[in-house]
């Protein structure tokens, strides 16, 4: 049996969009998913997504609507913040994870201080990968779960009407 949180619903396939220009990144996260267990969702599947353009990286968020973005730091001539400039605004934004080679202390100041989730240490380690991917996947489902209309907690999945 499935347990619900909101709208999200345990034992489903997870959607991560992995952002960068080096595929080794965006292989190595696929690697560490393919084989994770989350400790906050254990019977879901992660599936990842990869851009490696800010332009690639917007129309994948406008199409596959990830809840979970990480992004290099650098992405050619963008960088993560010309991403988030993107998607801060979006109704049900993806969380956003900052990836580095050097994340230190001022990338994590600026990252969360403009509204980052998190901040990965390049190259992933896998723990902290599949943890922090976790966490963030349980708050923004839980988030989601707390804007729903009074009316609709607790009324039956089936049941809840969503004007388009």
């Amino acid at each position: 049996m499935n347990k619900r949180i909101g709208d999200e619903q345990l034992g489903q396939k997870i959607t991560v969009l992995s952002v960068g220009p080096l595929e080794k990144d965006h292989a190595a996260l696929s690697r560490i998913l393919a084989t994770a267990t989350s400790p906050v969702c254990p019977d879901s599947q992660w599936t990842v997504l990869t851009a490696s353009s800010l332009p690639a990286a917007i129309s994948a968020i406008q199409t596959a609507k990830p809840p979970l973005v990480i992004c290099d730091t650098e992405l050619g001539t963008a960088t993560w913040r010309d991403l988030w400039q993107h998607i801060a605004h979006l109704p049900d934004a993806p969380f956003l994870i900052v990836a580095s080679r050097h994340a230190d202390e001022y990338l994590w100041a600026e990252a969360l201080n403009l509204g980052a989730y998190d901040v990965l240490a390049k190259p992933f380690d896998p723990t902290e990968a599949v943890r922090s991917l976790s966490q963030a996947w349980l708050q923004r489902a839980c988030r989601r779960h707390r804007a729903r209309p009074v009316a609709e907690i607790g009324r039956p999945q089936a049941e809840t009407q969503v004007a388009v």
